[in-house]
């Protein structure tokens, strides 16, 4: 297709679209970690700090854990924000599969903003809520509404760029994304809780006017008119080399979610117990953090298309991780400033999400790439319930510092070899299809 000016203007809208749409996302996605305090606490909810009655680990713990789910516990504010930080994540691993699957079969931009409306939806009810019961199933709802927007939108971007351009298209979209979290830090420390969610809904709602203009990707329109599977999750399971480039991908991107799930959400509990003296704020904590997010997409995103290479950039960047952790649980406990420091650095190495997301694309044909795309991420986010939930579980034996290193060092290793095995997709043709 010859590169005209009208063209252009249409690829980049897409770009656009897909990068604002993922600035509202992770807005939305991370909201809840900003204001968790401020809305469990006496400014909102009214639940105690810490409540003298939950049991500290082990069995007990999960058990109390699902009183407060259902309201026969009245909990406190980790307990409750832990409860609420599960239901969305795995709110998100659902949403994945609805999301992927209507991605190859009714449309790239069908899926797109269907999930921003209803995530819009949900936020915009969230600030009304009066009881815990409720705010967690309003963010298991957010949560199946965030899962789509991030696959659909580098699924479209991908497939309209050509490839030697779709890695800085999927770079920007990444990079944009990254102030979502910035934002929701401001407007959380500036604004009321309800507020903060009830601008998020309206960001959202705003965006759905920008549906006009855009085009469906003709690679899916393509696949559309052709007889093959489209959209189905078991073909994920056979044959086994195809299992394991779904596995490997997975793999590769949770250990950013181990820093967004435990380190950046329970920073503050992390803070106190490396003896950090000084109060550490979450607000600060995700700014510093997904500032440092910002810089790595673009740094580890330049670095895979000036080295020709995904495989690559994604080593150096889990190499970095280790490295931004190590330092976090040495030297966090310094002052707060340290400890914003240490979160923007480890930030900084978690920023390989753009290669990440672009290598979810190509490595699989069109019947299934909008799958992929949208259920790998959300699966990596997914997991932070696993991590957080050792995390728990590890905590009365080792204590709050030395179970967060243990759990990050087995998801560092995964990651590892996960890059080692999974194909190298740079320059990859993407118009084909799974057999």
């Amino acid at each position: 297709m010859d590169a005209t000016p009208q063209t252009n203007r249409k690829l980049w809208l897409a770009v656009t679209v897909a990068a604002l749409g993922y600035f509202v996302d992770l807005y939305d996605l991370v909201i809840f970690s900003v204001v968790r305090v401020k809305s469990l606490g006496s400014e909102g909810l009214g639940l105690p700090a810490i409540d003298p009655a939950a049991p500290a680990g082990g069995l007990e713990r999960l058990e109390y854990l699902w009183d407060v789910a259902i309201g026969s516990a009245r909990g406190d504010v980790t307990s409750a924000g832990l409860v609420i930080l599960n239901l969305q994540l795995i709110g998100m691993v659902i949403g994945g599969f609805i999301w992927g699957m209507l991605g190859d079969r009714r449309g790239r931009l069908t899926t797109l903003f269907g999930s921003i409306a209803l995530y819009s939806i949900a936020n915009l009810m969230n600030g009304f809520v009066e009881s815990v019961p409720a705010y967690a199933i309003l963010r298991f709802v957010a949560g199946i509404g965030l899962a789509g927007e991030l696959g659909a939108g580098v699924t479209l971007v991908s497939e309209l760029l050509g490839r030697q351009r779709r890695g800085w298209g999927t770079m920007i979209v990444a990079f944009a994304g990254m102030f979502g979290p910035v934002a929701a830090g401001l407007v959380g420390t500036w604004l009321t809780w309800r507020q903060a969610y009830m601008v998020g809904a309206v960001m959202g709602f705003c965006l759905l006017a920008l549906r006009l203009g855009l085009a469906e990707s003709g690679m899916f329109t393509r696949s559309r008119i052709r007889s093959v599977r489209r959209g189905d999750p078991w073909m994920l399971l056979w044959p086994r080399e195809r299992l394991m480039r779904f596995v490997s991908v997975v793999g590769i991107g949770m250990p950013i979610w181990f820093v967004g799930g435990v380190v950046f959400v329970f920073g503050p509990e992390l803070a106190s117990a490396l003896g950090c003296q000084e109060p550490v704020k979450p607000a600060m904590i995700v700014m510093c953090g997904y500032l440092g997010a910002a810089a790595g997409d673009l740094t580890s995103g330049t670095a895979s298309q000036v080295w020709r290479s995904r495989r690559r950039a994604l080593g150096v960047a889990i190499v970095m991780l280790a490295a931004a952790l190590v330092w976090l649980f040495v030297c966090g406990g310094w002052g707060a400033n340290w400890f914003y420091a240490c979160t923007f650095a480890a930030g900084v190495a978690t920023g390989y999400w753009a290669v990440f997301v672009t290598v979810a694309c190509e490595a699989f044909g069109t019947n299934l790439r909008a799958t992929v795309a949208t259920v790998a991420p959300n699966l990596v986010r997914g997991s932070a319930v696993l991590m957080v939930t050792s995390w728990e579980v590890l905590k009365p034996t080792l204590g709050p510092v030395a179970s967060a290193a243990w759990v990050g060092g087995v998801v560092l290793a995964i990651g590892l070899v996960c890059t080692a095995c999974i194909p190298e997709t740079f320059g990859r043709d993407l118009d084909w299809e799974e057999t």
